[in-house]
Parts: structure tokens; C-alpha cells; sequence
């Protein structure tokens, strides 16, 4: 099995069984972990919102933060209780701040990404539990090639407008058609990675995985929503400012 999310890949689960008498990991579990973390992330993203000024003072100190939190929580996953809550209230303080200063020049905005972005979970939720999209290797595959060239297309562009002030790809970054076709890919890529989240959750549960893994599912399922509702919410900026 193979998941272009870094919370979840081939491994996820394979180093994880559950040789003790602890309980074993469920789905109901994962989505109730899921439903406090987008509940915690979603306090401080309003609380941010309100706070505007907050996410400009200390936006490099939390994306540090999350950063580091995401490393120990892919390296150590027994932590993934404590460390996913935490990581989710921080989050949660950068997208506020992002949404806010978004909806500052596009009015409501951040109301529409947000509506896409769980009406995309929901199609997709069901789509996966009905069945119509099977996951097989060559889907786990090309999703995963597609993911990781959009990451390597995000790196060089940052890479060389940052050291040499170079514009790398920048017809794809732009609010042209190639720019806005190339995001519409890029959230079509994101959308299918939730897939593979369900995917691998349901395969932990399957194996019996520990418990713990349950916040570690909701961490995955997490990360790929919060970037899901980044690319919507870039769609929709370079769609309004073509008006």
C-alpha cells in the first residue's frame, strides 16, 4: 500500500501491531478523533479571526511549531494523543489568520472554501463507502506520482524565487487559465488523496492496530484536509480576482 500523505504511507501500520492486551483501533474511534481535532482546529482558527494581529506576531513561531509537531508525530506515533491536539490548535491559528486577511479582500470567501472542502469529505466519504472508487495499486500509485510532482513544482518555485530570484512555472501561479487549471488539478489531487486516507484507516482497523492510532488516523485525515482547504481557497482567489 502506498499514500502520497506523510502521515500515512506503505508502513503506517505495519510497525504499529497490536501485541499487547491494549484495545485495537476502530473507525468509529478515528472519526470521533477526527470530529475533536477539526473541533479544536476550527476554536483557534476563530479565535485567530478575531485576533488578527495575533497570527502576524507569531506566524513563523507556529509554523515552526507545527512542523516540529509533525515530525514527532510521524517518527513517534505512541504521541500522536498528545501531539495531534496541539497540532491542530496551531493550525488552526494559521488558518484563521490566512482565512481572515483572504476574506479581507474577497468578502465571504472563506465561507465558500470552507463549504467545498467538507462538501468534498462528504461526497468522497460516500463515493469510498459505496464502493464507486476502488482503491487499487495503480490508483495508490498515480495518486501518489501526481502529489509528489506538485510538491516538487511548490519546492522549486519557492526555492529559486527565494535564493535567486528566479520565476519558476510562473504561468501556474498565476490567475490566467494555465494557473487556474493547474489549481483546479491540484485540488482534483488533493480531493483523491482523501481516498487513501479512508483507505489506510480502514486497513489499521482491519489489522487490529492499537489504539492510539486512532489520533493518528485523524492526524493523517488532517493534514490532507487543511491542504485541500488551502488549494480551494487559492482557486477561489484567483478565480475572484479575475472579476
Amino acid at each position: 500500500m502506498r499514500s502520497a500523505n506523510p502521515a500515512l504511507n506503505s508502513k503506517t501500520f505495519s510497525s504499529t501491531r497490536n501485541i499487547s492486551n491494549e484495545q485495537p483501533m476502530t473507525i468509529d474511534g478515528t472519526v470521533n478523533k477526527t470530529a475533536l481535532s477539526l473541533l479544536l482546529l476550527m476554536t483557534s482558527a476563530i479565535y485567530t479571526w478575531n485576533n488578527l494581529e495575533l497570527s502576524f506576531i507569531y506566524f513563523l513561531p507556529i509554523i515552526i511549531s507545527t512542523f516540529v509537531l509533525l515530525l514527532i508525530t510521524i517518527f513517534n506515533k505512541r504521541a500522536a494523543p498528545y501531539t495531534v491536539p496541539i497540532y491542530c490548535l496551531l493550525e488552526g491559528g494559521l488558518l484563521g489568520g490566512i482565512s481572515a486577511w483572504a476574506d479581507d479582500m474577497y468578502p465571504g470567501i472563506a465561507n465558500q472554501a470552507i463549504c467545498l472542502t467538507f462538501g468534498i469529505l462528504a461526497a468522497l466519504l460516500m463515493l469510498y463507502k459505496s464502493k464507486l472508487i476502488a482503491v487499487t495499486d495503480n490508483f495508490r500509485l498515480g495518486i501518489f506520482a501526481a502529489t509528489f510532482g506538485i510538491f516538487i513544482v511548490y519546492m522549486l518555485n519557492i526555492l529559486l524565487s527565494s535564493l535567486f530570484e528566479i520565476s519558476f512555472a510562473n504561468s501556474l501561479f498565476s490567475n490566467d487559465l494555465p494557473g487556474i487549471l493547474f489549481s483546479v488539478f491540484v485540488v482534483g489531487i488533493a480531493s483523491l488523496n482523501l481516498v487513501l486516507d479512508f483507505d489506510f484507516i480502514e486497513q489499521g482497523a482491519n489489522q487490529g492496530a492499537p489504539k492510539y492510532m486512532e489520533w493518528y488516523g485523524a492526524f493523517g485525515l488532517m493534514i490532507t484536509l487543511i491542504w485541500l482547504y488551502i488549494e480551494i481557497l487559492n482557486l477561489l482567489m484567483k478565480l475572484r480576482s479575475r472579476r
